[in-house]
Formats: structure tokens, C-alpha cells, sequence
């Protein structure tokens, strides 16, 4: 499902007309987003679902006017065929601009492509690769799976999201920083950095379910409410991410280390792009994996046979407890 620019159906040849929301003439459909707001991605998916292209237009007073599309091939047309004439734009780039900066996530033109061409060389590198799967198999075998074990011998009750944003996070933080967050201790309370970092997403995310953008933009310029929370929860990440630049570049010198970081930092970029670069992959990195492995174990309770066929694939792919290498993995 994406967003894209006013211009969207200039650029695509659609055998029908859009969905339109029922707009009233000088506020649009401001009221139905204002009630819809907590549950977007659900009012979106209904509003596609009675649409013949998959695709819907919303208009709200004082905000951009937005054009939302499940539709296959309209995704392919955005992102492969004529990516370059669909730039993520100000009103996107504005809503993240204090989280991810300069990141890869919220740029376009040459900045993006720069980004891009580095971080596909780093990822296509066997040593990186090699680095991911050690760090996957610490984390599974030595931490998750014996958290799940001890829930299923003692009838226990876990809150899988939250183990698995967690694990996610431990992960994302080792191959990202070189560091080790130890969030999948449920023991212990998130970390500061964990906590921090939720908050700034949750609150950049809420941007764009404002009714109004005119009114976020207004309470970060008197620096109140969730505006002032969101610069409190920047400044510790950004914090934390400087600190771990510095110390890297220290301990760097005359060794290279596996993760993203130092890969970045030997790159020559200078240190707020490094910044900016890792943060955007910490939030790529964490909630996609969590978010697709808590669906996964939701998906196979529901769906017994297809659980007994992924277990047969992976013991098949063992083979008799060897480890898993990075292309049994793909």
C-alpha cells in the first residue's frame, strides 16, 4: 500500500476510474480521518477493498492530497518501471525529517542512489553476510529459543510481539552498531535506547495520522505535547548514536569490525550521514522482522498443515543438526 503524488493518475493508465471518497466540498473527508485515525491502515484497506483498481484518493483539509494503491501493478509502476518520476516529496520527507535525517529512507535523487549503491555493496559482501548469520545463531539458539522452551515445558504465556521486538531489536543493534542491547532479557525493563527509540517512531508515525498537519508542525514550533516528548526521545537516540560513532572510530584504528557501522564509517562518509544512515536501518531492520515473524507464528496456530510442512523443510535443510548457512537461509 503506498502514497504517492497528486500527479499519480497523470502517470498511470488505469482501465477504470479511482474509488473517490465521499468528500464534503470545503473540508473533504477530515471528518471520517479524524475518526479513522487510530485505525488508518484498516479504513484504508476497506476503502481499497470496494475499490475496482485497488486504488482510493483522499482529500482532507489541511493536509496533501493523498492516493493510495494496493494494486499490483501500480506498485510495480512506482517502484521499478518509473521509480525516478515518484519521489518521496516534502510532505513525506517533513514527517520524518528530525527522526531520519538524511537517512536512505528519507531522501531522493543522488543522495538516495549514493546511499543505495553503499549499502547494496556492503550487503552483497560475504564477510557481512557471514556476520548476519553469527549473529542470528547467538541470538536464536542462545537466547530466543531458550526463552520459548521455558514458556512451552512450564504452560507459560508470552507476549510474542513483545519477545520478538525485542529479539528484533538485539539483532538489528548487533548487525547495525556492533553492540549488544540485551533486550531479550524479560527480566530486565527495555533499555533506555529500546525505549527511546520506540517513542520517536510511535510520535513521527502519529504525524501523519494528524487530522491537521498545520497542528503538529505548530506544537513543535512551541515545543509542547508529543512534539516536545519527540525532541527529548531524538536527542537521547542521536545521543547514544554519536557516542557509538565516537568510540567505534576509536577502537576502529587498525581494526575493522563486522557491522554496519564501522563499514560505513570506512566509507569516508562524514559522521551525521553515518547517523543517520544506521538509524534508518535500526527502524527498517526492527519493525519489519518483528512485525512479519509475529504474523508468521499467528499464520502457522491457524494453519496446522503448513506448520508440519515448514518443520519437514527445516529438518530436511539440517540435515541432521548442522548449522544453517546464509543461502539455507534465503
Amino acid at each position: 500500500m503506498l502514497s504517492s503524488s497528486s500527479s499519480f493518475f497523470n502517470k498511470l493508465h488505469l482501465k477504470t476510474r479511482s474509488f473517490a471518497l465521499y468528500c464534503c466540498p470545503s473540508i473533504g473527508c477530515l471528518i471520517e480521518f479524524y475518526k479513522n485515525r487510530r485505525r488508518l491502515l484498516d479504513w484504508y484497506t476497506e476503502l481499497l477493498s470496494q475499490s475496482e483498481t485497488q486504488t482510493i484518493v483522499v482529500h482532507r483539509l489541511g493536509a496533501p492530497r493523498t492516493i493510495v494503491t494496493a494494486n499490483p501493478d501500480n506498485v510495480e509502476y512506482i517502484l521499478k518501471t518509473n521509480f525516478a518520476n515518484f519521489p518521496k516529496g516534502k510532505p513525506f520527507t517533513e514527517l520524518l525529517g528530525d527522526f531520519l535525517g538524511l537517512g536512505i529512507f528519507n531522501v531522493d535523487g543522488e543522495m538516495w542512489s549514493v546511499q543505495r549503491k553503499l549499502a547494496s555493496h556492503e550487503f552483497s559482501a560475504k564477510s557481512l553476510r557471514e556476520f548476519v548469520v553469527k549473529v542470528l545463531e547467538d541470538e536464536v539458539e542462545g537466547r530466543l529459543i531458550p526463552i520459548l522452551e521455558d514458556a512451552a515445558e512450564n504452560d507459560k504465556i508470552l507476549d510474542m510481539q513483545e519477545v520478538l521486538r525485542r529479539f528484533a531489536f538485539d539483532t538489528i543493534c548487533k548487525v547495525s552498531l556492533g553492540m549488544d542491547p540485551l533486550c531479550l532479557d524479560l527480566s530486565r525493563p527495555p533499555p533506555p535506547l529500546a525505549a527511546a527509540f520506540d517513542a520517536a517512531s510511535e510520535i513521527s508515525a502519529r504525524r501523519g495520522m494528524s487530522p491537521v498537519f498545520a497542528v503538529w508542525k505548530m506544537k513543535r514550533a512551541l515545543n509542547v505535547g508529543l512534539e516536545k516528548e519527540l525532541k527529548e526521545a531524538l536527542k537521547f537516540v542521536h545521543g547514544c548514536v554519536d557516542e557509538m560513532i565516537r568510540s567505534k572510530k576509536e577502537t576502529m584504528r587498525g581494526n575493522s569490525g563486522g557491522d554496519l557501522l564501522s563499514r560505513f564509517l570506512e566509507s569516508g562518509l562524514d559522521d551525521e550521514m553515518v547517523r543517520d544512515m544506521v538509524i534508518s536501518f535500526l527502524m527498517a531492520g526492527r519493525d519489519t522482522t518483528s512485525a512479519a515473524v509475529t504474523w508468521l507464528f499467528w499464520l502457522l496456530t491457524d494453519h496446522r498443515r503448513i506448520e508440519k510442512q515448514v518443520v519437514n523443510e527445516i529438518t530436511s535443510i539440517k540435515n541432521g543438526g548442522e548449522e544453517l548457512g546464509f543461502d539455507d537461509l534465503k
